[in-house]
């Protein structure tokens, strides 16, 4: 390398820049450290990659690891944004070895547990995580946004999906727990956790776990009913289990009854969930629900769908037909990724939240947001880039 070639790559910002931009996160960060100017180009850089990255992961893996482990390992290495907030959903059968066998119980906790703990330590040690372990998943292959996704009711798969530092936007986790000595709900604890008393709070996934447990109804109620307004979306249903959460009260048993979840807010957020309700019987019903969320009119660049349903739906329900829910989202919505899982039961009903209108209560009669047998599907746009 010429001397003129050092004084370049030293001096000129502009040069530097555009190198530095073909270089995923991991290298970006290194070359960081090489001076002043790479440093101040590589934030730049960073700064301006604001955009949702997923990492998902369909079929056995190789080695003894789930397979989404093995796929974030090798991903995370080309992933060109740097995740302030992850979320990941994983099959419980493969994560946690659940099975039939009571005695090889502890076993298989603790070998969630160890996977859990090799993920998180995968992604950067700042970073908000939140993991999932689910009877099934719903994930759009990374090949684009418009791959078609997949519902996946066994087998090994899980996906992750990271979230950048978004200008306008605030993801907070939120985690909840039953007091096992108070009855009663602290509301203000809501308030804590930016659920109320926020004017920017825009979109609310929300999930239950243990909710097989006595008494996990009436406090999932005492959770979701303060926050049944019409201004805030709420999707989300109820999982196998919590494998992560980095921002949990260290107090917590993950074997009590609990709400998790994260909480969008911003004036740039926009939302919207159609319910897939019981009527709702083949291909030709379920697209008018997807007809529905459409007309929600909510911007699908730099926006992601999810997709929350029972475990009695899928291909058993649909009369031996597979990805019929996940196929009508893809026709209407062709370039807009979804995610999800086959659930325990599920949150959510028909809202709509968007820049210019907003769904609001026409009467007193509050939504219904706890169901069994449905599918939720929502849409949250993150504003334009």
């Amino acid at each position: 390398m010429s001397c003129k070639d050092i004084y370049v790559l030293l001096n000129l910002a502009e040069v530097v820049e555009r190198i530095l931009t073909f270089l995923p996160i991991k290298s970006l960060l290194k070359v960081a450290c090489v001076c002043r100017l790479w440093r101040e180009c590589a934030h730049r850089i960073m700064k301006s990659r604001q955009g949702v990255v997923w990492i998902s992961a369909v079929g056995p893996s190789a080695s003894d690891g789930h397979a989404l482990v093995c796929a974030m390992a090798y991903e995370l290495q080309k992933v060109y944004v740097l995740p302030e907030t992850v979320l990941y959903l994983a099959d419980a059968e493969t994560f946690c070895g659940h099975g039939d066998v009571q005695r090889q119980k502890k076993a298989r906790k603790k070998n969630g547990a160890e996977i859990a703990a090799v993920l998180e330590n995968l992604l950067p040690s700042q970073c908000q995580i939140l993991g999932l372990v689910t009877p099934g998943i719903i994930v759009t292959p990374m090949a684009s946004h418009g791959s078609r996704p997949q519902e996946i009711e066994d087998g090994e798969a899980g996906l992750a999906l990271l979230f950048p530092k978004i200008d306008g936007v605030k993801i907070q986790p939120f985690h909840f727990f039953k007091d096992a000595k108070n009855k009663a709900f602290d509301e203000s604890k809501l308030s804590e956790a930016g659920l109320k008393n926020n004017p920017e709070l825009r979109v609310v996934l929300m999930f239950g776990y243990n909710t097989h447990k006595h008494g996990a109804n009436r406090f999932l109620h005492q959770v979701i009913d303060p926050l049944n307004e019409k201004n805030i979306i709420i999707a989300g249903g109820q999982v196998e289990g919590l494998s992560s959460c980095t921002s949990e009260n260290k107090t917590c048993n993950k074997d009590s009854i609990g709400v998790v979840g994260l909480a969008f807010s911003g004036s740039k957020v926009q939302g919207a969930t159609v319910l897939l309700a019981q009527e709702v019987y083949d291909e030709r019903t379920a697209e008018a629900c997807m007809q529905r969320l459409k007309s929600a009119n909510v911007p699908e660049h730099n926006t992601i769908g999810f997709m929350f349903a029972c475990v009695g739906r899928g291909q058993q329900y649909y009369k031996n037909k597979t990805n019929v829910e996940a196929d009508a989202f893809r026709k209407y919505f062709p370039t807009v990724p979804l995610f999800g899982f086959f659930g325990n039961g599920e949150i959510g009903c028909d809202r709509i939240v968007t820049g210019n209108f907003i769904l609001r209560e026409c009467n007193e009669v509050k939504d219904d947001l706890l169901h069994g047998y449905t599918t939720v599907m929502t849409l949250i746009h993150f504003g334009t880039k």
